[in-house]
């Protein structure tokens, strides 16, 4: 009896205890430096049983087991576990994070960390980016990662920026990333006006990025293997940069305002060697009487603006951030400046005891964006800044001089102008929900749209500009208006089990993207004001435009064929067949006019899903698939399917690793991805279209005539990118020493080509799949290293370097040259070719000997525009309020044509047009000026992109702000290359040669300035 009783006492007493673990409440604060911390998360280890602090930091945990352990995290700050050890209360103060493996890097669909990324992957925040004049995202991590090359086209402001991720995949369709903002997948073509040739050429690409303020981004995370971008199929291929927005979860729980403000300074960094003018006359040139250094007319030293105001706040049930940005960025040549107002609001709430989580993210802007008469494709005379090098430097600097058949800089500068105004609005609204505690289901809706309008103006000034625009005027008014619509749904599954954990992902996706617009052009005004001869020209369309229906395009005035009948109204029609009719003569300001309309919609849709799973915390394993279907793509191949796997080891887990790495994990990676960019709207149908009628001299317009455009392929479809990878991190001494090793190779086959249609065909070029392998193969190494780390002084380094090998094999399509020449005598010729065996952008040229003697015909050299090798290395100091940061960046292994020297300065004569000192002085006469390897030379060169210093002013308790810092910083202060030209990291991006882009050929590029900023950034 009395066994029992004690047996059944103790059994009540067993059972109050395992109840009273299991039901304990667990309360406290959690907090940063700065005070209360809102939003932090905290949750049972092992469990899905978590909360987040309230506005004052405060939590409440309820069913929380007396052994347990609680972590405590948040976004950029070091997480803490804590053991209950049976007390109900526990508080704690969370430090920032400085691990970089400990970095959260935002994947497709979700978030990791460094350590625990299964593929190769890298994220640069914004206390890593560059600092100093940014105007477009991609500058704030050039040179940041290994394997990422970015290059500016230009000096220009808002200048096209090219970046790769691990080499050249395509040869014609594109090679930028997939740029994702906030969960918004962005198309890579441009938003702003493209515009017309109204004489001067077309001009170089703008950047689609400009609109959004780089001071708005958090972070930016780089995907780089398949294993990573395959959850974006068929735009994955070519990498993906994943940009993430500032919130207002740092904001504190009483708001904080901050404003910053840079003053820059830009002066061009090297100018050409030119004869000057008293040289000039000495050496024969022709004296007319001034004297005048065109280099020095035409650019300048600028000042520019760039400054932010913004307002953030965390009050437990969510958080909000609100910005105003505005800058003006004056370029070094005249007439050159960028304008960008913008304005942004990211919102968080959760309802719901936090099942439902409601994010809002928008981005408004306005880009006023003015350039001058600078374009590549000028013609033999050049444009402004060719003008400024060979105008004889005896002229007066005066607009009205006619110095026919060349051009006078001071008349391009007085009687041109060029403006786009681009207004653009991206937003996105979620609504995450936890079904249970494992299920959560989240809409995700997007919307990006744009207008730009573009206006050209040449005045009847203009010299020597041909088409007749001398004595008339010649305008052209481009608008563009661009809208992208995306719907996606997601349903995650996460498990914590005893030794495991489970996250997996569904969704779904639909995205349409459409373009339309007009471009028109118009001549003969009886106006001179440049502004008055733009408005006119958008007056006449607008009192024409809606005089007749469903037309492709139509042009009132002479046309050629049919002059006898004097100005007429020509209607153009492509349904239901190509046909064209006349209407009234309508009354308009101008004596020719010709508009021509496109409207085109591309849809994607898509299916995809993700496993994560990992085993004792060591053995990580991703599998991934999607499909995708585009209207792009005839119905043979309407959908494409892109898997993915990966498996990651954490050696370091492992006991017989010992302690000598902090952190050791092995990763092995394939998968396939797509890529269906730069294929353009359409090309897989029998299309025609109407040639836009052209104004010549005399305000005539050319005869209307139509031409298939594209025909049908039903079997035309992506290009698929297999791509294999093993990569290494590796953390030493509780990872103060850390970095990574990735070997990889990339086989890209069903190349896309717009290749010359096969005789007698009634069409010139077809879009079509070709057989063919693009590799590129490579390693890429990241080294990060604390130096110094105590509670003074901090010093860091970083560097990272990877090599590329790039070669086209098994292709059995005709060689085709690329690489198109501009300048006097270069109409027509190119310098680089496609062919088996051999690099993309493989130079194709003539030779020459030791007595100049240049070859008839070229030879296929085993050099290339593409670099070998990429690096940067970049090294950061701190002392009590003080820091200091250097960056260096580097390309090596090749070769830049000088465009510029051949089209200019070939000869050593003088006549009516200036040369360059060094050219007259070695007097070197080549047989011929015909693209030749004289001018090929390597552009192996090492930058000082940045260096910058700042202090931290200390301030009262009491003070009117919470902090302030001042600071100064300088970008491109040094370049160290044997190349002859002003600068090696050129890009151009113009197509005409067979449809094919090129690369690093210089010609009249836009000088890269050096900058020097002065910055003030305030709290309060």
């Amino acid at each position: 009896m009395k066994n029992s009783l004690l047996k059944n006492c103790l059994l009540l007493a067993a059972i109050l205890s395992v109840g009273f673990t299991q039901a304990q409440t667990v309360s406290g604060t959690v907090s940063d430096p700065l005070g209360p911390l809102p939003g932090a998360n905290v949750i049972v280890k092992g469990t899905s049983n978590g909360t987040q602090t309230d506005f004052d930091g405060n939590y409440t945990l309820d069913n929380v087991a007396s052994d347990a352990v609680l972590q405590f995290s948040y976004v950029g700050f070091e997480t803490q576990e804590i053991p209950v050890n049976g007390r109900s209360t526990i508080s704690v103060t969370l430090q920032e994070s400085t691990n970089q493996l400990d970095e959260v890097v935002i994947i497709g669909y979700g978030q990791t960390t460094v350590k625990d990324a299964t593929g190769a992957v890298s994220a640069v925040t914004s206390e890593d980016f560059n600092q100093g004049a940014i105007a477009s995202p991609e500058q704030l991590i050039q040179g940041k990662s290994a394997g990422v090359q970015i290059t500016q086209s230009s000096g220009e402001p808002g200048a096209g920026i090219t970046l790769r991720i691990r080499g050249t995949g395509s040869v014609r369709a594109n090679n930028s990333p997939l740029f994702v903002i906030d969960g918004v997948p962005v198309s890579n073509e441009e938003v702003s006006a493209s515009g017309a040739d109204i004489g001067v050429g077309t001009s170089g690409s703008r950047n689609p990025l400009n609109f959004l303020n780089p001071n708005d981004i958090e972070s930016m995370s780089i995907l780089k293997d398949a294993s990573a971008t395959a959850i974006y199929g068929s735009r994955g291929a070519n990498g993906v940069v994943v940009i993430t927005t500032k919130s207002g979860k740092g904001g504190g729980s009483k708001g904080t305002w901050g404003f910053n403000s840079n003053l820059i300074f830009s002066e061009i960094q090297e100018k050409y060697d030119l004869l000057s003018a008293e040289s000039f006359v000495a050496l024969g040139g022709a004296d007319l009487g001034g004297d005048t250094d065109w280099q020095n007319f035409i650019f300048r030293p600028a000042t520019s603006t760039d400054n932010n105001l913004s307002y953030s706040r965390n009050y437990g049930k969510g958080n909000v951030r609100a910005t105003f940005g505005y800058s003006k960025q004056f370029g070094i040549v005249e007439n050159t400046d960028l304008e960008r107002i913008t304005g942004r609001i990211n919102a968080n709430h959760r309802f719901f005891d936090n099942k439902l989580k409601v994010g809002l993210q928008a981005t408004f802007s306005r880009i006023n964006d003015r350039v001058p008469f600078v374009s590549r494709t000028a013609g033999s005379n050049g444009d402004l800044i060719a003008a400024a090098y060979y105008s004889n430097p005896t002229l007066a600097a005066n607009p009205n001089a006619d110095t026919s058949p060349d051009r006078n800089p001071a008349n391009l500068l007085a009687y041109y102008d060029d403006n786009t105004n681009t207004n653009r609005f991206l937003g996105n609204l979620s609504f995450e929900y936890d079904v249970t505690e494992e299920i959560s289901a989240k809409l995700n809706l997007g919307l990006d749209t744009s207008d730009s309008s573009r206006a050209q103006v040449a005045g009847p000034q203009i010299l020597s500009l041909g088409n007749g625009a001398e004595n008339n005027g010649r305008a052209a008014v481009s608008n563009l208006d661009t809208q992208n619509q995306l719907l996606e749904l997601t349903l995650n599954y996460n498990k914590e089990f005893e030794n495991s954990r489970l996250d997996a992902l569904v969704g779904y996706s639909f995205q349409d993207f459409n373009r339309e617009g007009q471009n028109i052009v118009a001549q003969g005004f009886g106006l001179f004001n440049l502004d008055d001869i733009a408005e006119a020209t958008r007056d006449a369309y607008n009192a024409t435009k809606n005089l007749a229906s469903n037309y492709q395009g139509y042009g009132v005035g002479v046309i050629t064929n049919e002059e006898s009948a004097g100005s007429q109204f020509r209607i153009l029609q492509l349904f239901p067949e190509p046909t064209e009719s006349t209407l009234d003569l309508p009354s308009i300001p101008v004596e020719a006019l010709s508009v021509d309309t496109f409207d085109n919609t591309d849809e994607l849709q898509s299916f995809f899903g993700r496993v994560n799973y990992t085993l004792m915390d060591k053995y990580l394993f991703t599998a991934t698939l999607r499909a995708d279907g585009s209207s792009r793509f005839g119905s043979n191949n309407q959908y494409g399917y892109f898997p993915s796997a990966a498996f990651a080891w954490k050696l370091s887990e492992e006991d017989f690793v010992g302690d000598a790495f902090s952190t050791l994990k092995l990763r092995l990676n394939w998968g396939i991805t797509g890529n269906q960019d730069g294929l353009g709207f359409g090309n897989f149908v029998n299309r025609t279209r109407w040639n836009a009628l052209g104004i010549n001299a005399g305000s005539v317009l050319s005869d209307p005539a139509n031409s298939r455009v594209a025909f049908s392929n039903p079997d035309l479809k992506w290009e698929s990118t297999t791509q294999y990878g093993l990569g290494i991190d590796f953390g030493l001494n509780n990872d103060r020493f850390s970095g990574s090793i990735d070997f990889y190779r990339k086989e890209t086959t069903d190349i896309l080509l717009n290749l010359p249609a096969v005789q007698p065909a009634n069409f010139a070029f077809n879009f079509t799949n070709v057989d063919g392998t693009i590799v590129n193969q490579g390693v890429e190494v990241g080294l990060d290293y604390d130096i110094i780390r105590n509670d003074n002084l901090t010093w860091n380094a970083n560097f990272n370097i990877a090599y590329n090998s790039n070669e086209l094999t098994d292709y059995d399509g005709p060689d085709l040259q690329a690489g198109n020449l501009f300048g006097q005598g270069l109409t027509g010729a190119t310098t680089q070719i496609l062919t088996n065996g051999e690099s993309l952008f493989t130079y194709n040229l003539r030779l020459v000997d030791e007595n100049f003697n240049v070859d008839t015909d070229p030879t296929v050299l085993d050099k290339s525009g593409l670099p070998d090798i990429t690096t940067g290395f970049s090294t950061n100091v701190t002392y009590k309020n003080w820091d200091a940061s250097v960056f260096f960046s580097g390309q090596f292994g090749h070769y830049v044509y000088n465009n510029t020297d051949n089209a200019l300065f070939a000869s050593p004569q003088l006549g009516s047009r200036n040369n360059r000192e060094s050219v007259v002085n070695e007097g070197v006469t080549l047989s011929s000026t015909n693209p030749s390897t004289f001018f090929l030379e390597k552009g192996d060169f090492v930058r000082l992109q940045s260096a910058s210093i700042g202090y931290n002013i200390p301030l009262s308790g009491d003070a009117a702000f919470k902090s302030m810092r001042i600071s100064a910083s300088g970008q491109n202060l040094f370049l160290i290359t044997d190349y002859k030209g002003l600068d090696p990291e050129v890009s151009t991006t113009n197509i005409p040669a067979n449809g094919l882009p090129s690369a690093s050929i210089d010609y009249l590029s836009y000088p890269r300035p050096r900058t020097y900023t002065l910055g003030l950034n305030v709290t309060f």
